[in-house]
């Protein structure tokens, strides 16, 4: 352990690898509030969030769990077109409170092009947003329709057992792999029109 006069101990969440100040301190001094994305291995957060004296304040939020429980989606809640939805879900409530424009912040996940994290922020930006990002990093069209893992589930429909183990909790909610792309569009589609409607407030 390093020692000497010069020495300053890590504020603890440095030290634990969950919080980087000096990129913390960068985000806030921007002004704007925090687009911030975390995921899990079954599920993607996205919020809102403005840093206060008194602590961060949570602005606008959606959980990919919302998806399947309101909006009725049927493929997995830790992908990347449940991500995108996640992020299009946020954005959408984060306009309906005046909320325009956001810094995105991925803590310390890596910046990887076109990961879950970036999903959640083409949604957000779909929705209208506003956040500083060089679109090389976004994920493509068929990517966050989920074109990948449809056709991945084509090419196991060969190995019925293989197809079965793999997508048992697709098939178990009554929907093939295969037409995942035209089911993210219906669950798009119906969140975009909850909005447009005003079926679902800030």
């Amino acid at each position: 352990m390093a020692k000497g006069p010069s020495y300053r101990v890590p504020f603890r969440r440095r030290g634990e690898g969950k919080t980087d100040y000096g990129l913390r301190k960068n985000l806030i001094m921007s002004g704007l509030p925090r687009l911030v994305s975390r995921d899990t291995l079954k599920h993607t957060i996205v919020q809102i969030i403005q840093a206060r004296q008194k602590g961060d304040e949570v602005l606008a939020s959606a959980y990919s769990r919302e998806l399947a429980k309101t909006h009725g989606w049927k493929g997995g809640c830790g992908n990347t077109p449940a991500a995108y939805l996640t992020g299009l879900l946020c954005g959408y409530r984060a306009i309906t409170k005046g909320i325009k424009r956001a810094v995105l912040d991925i803590g310390l996940k890596p910046s990887t092009k076109g990961s879950r994290i970036f999903a959640t922020l083409k949604g957000a930006l779909d929705a209208g947003m506003e956040v500083p990002r060089d679109d090389s990093i976004l994920p493509d069209e068929k990517r966050i329709q989920g074109k990948h893992i449809a056709d991945y589930a084509k090419q196991l429909s060969s190995d019925p057992n293989s197809y079965q183990r793999r997508f048992s909790r697709y098939l178990a909610k009554g929907i093939q792999p295969e037409r995942l792309p035209e089911h993210f569009s219906e669950v798009k589609d119906k969140i975009v029109s909850s909005f447009v409607k005003g079926e679902e407030s800030a």
